[in-house]
């Protein structure tokens, strides 16, 4: 399942997240590779967080996606490390490693030369009775490195209400 189009419910703050996520007793892990943790950290800054957050993986390289996560090294020499297909298989890794019931996976590149210049992939994994369920999306983001980086962790936070909801 592919999430695409505006989300009806996203919130404006951290604050308000993590408040939704504590409401309905949700925690989150983290698997990121361009913000290299701060998404993480930007949810860490909040007061009452705690409960929340659960983990954060940062893998960065290919090595450690595949170590750490369980992302095929197939799926990245086939997509691409700017991939949903990556971001994905991020989530699910993160997922079946730790007891969270929410991921959020960022991949991507926030500064290059070529045409994947600010092209962020995201995928969020929910575990259900079932099994997992998962959403994906690529945005575009314009900017310095860090700026994009900064939009990429804000982005991924602030949809996870959103993203659960559906």
């Amino acid at each position: 399942m592919t999430f695409t189009g505006a989300t009806r419910n996203k919130m404006n703050n951290i604050e308000d997240v993590i408040h939704f996520l504590n409401q309905r007793g949700l925690s989150v892990a983290t698997a990121e590779s361009c913000t290299a943790g701060l998404a993480a950290a930007l949810m860490a800054d909040v007061s009452g967080c705690g409960p929340a957050l659960h983990c954060g993986y940062i893998v960065y390289t290919e090595e450690a996606k595949n170590c750490c996560l369980d992302v095929s090294l197939q799926t990245i020499q086939t997509f691409g490390l700017t991939s949903e297909e990556v971001a994905k298989e991020m989530a699910i890794g993160a997922l079946k490693k730790c007891s969270a019931e929410l991921t959020l996976a960022i991949t991507g590149t926030a500064e290059s030369d070529d045409c994947l210049n600010g092209i962020i992939c995201f995928a969020y994994a929910l575990r259900t009775i079932a099994g997992y369920k998962i959403l994906s999306e690529t945005k575009s983001f314009e900017g310095t490195r860090n700026a994009v980086r900064n939009a990429a962790a804000m982005h991924a936070i602030l949809s996870l209400p959103s993203i659960y909801e559906k």
